[in-house]
């Protein structure tokens, strides 16, 4: 009896091997570039949740490594340049500041 399992997601390039490899065939297409872009978001709250479940210094690791290739490749995608990005870390951090102090809002009342 054949054994089918779907997917419906985003894969890195050497997935499919890999599948082959263990005995599997899988059935892929190539994204047009603008279900890519959807794609990558999605594949990018999908991984942000895995790194909300890691429980251990090495799947944090993994999960960040995940997470930032995810970025470098929408980076790439909508032609932004890592100079770009500090830039507007920047302004944003100067507006906003970072998260160096740990704070954590509770409430706020008016």
């Amino acid at each position: 009896m054949k054994k089918v399992v779907k997917y419906n997601k985003l894969i890195r390039d050497n997935i499919p091997k890999i599948i082959k490899e263990a005995g599997w065939k899988p059935t892929i297409r190539t994204l047009r570039k603008d279900e890519f872009l959807k794609a990558l978001k999605k594949k990018v709250s999908e991984e942000a949740k895995e790194l909300i479940q890691a429980k251990d210094k090495k799947g944090i690791i993994d999960e960040i490594v995940d997470l930032q290739e995810l970025l470098d490749t929408l980076t790439l995608e909508i032609k932004l340049t890592k100079s770009e990005i500090k830039k507007q870390q920047t302004i944003k951090r100067k507006k906003r500041g970072g998260f160096e102090k740990r704070l954590f809002l509770v409430e706020e009342e008016k």
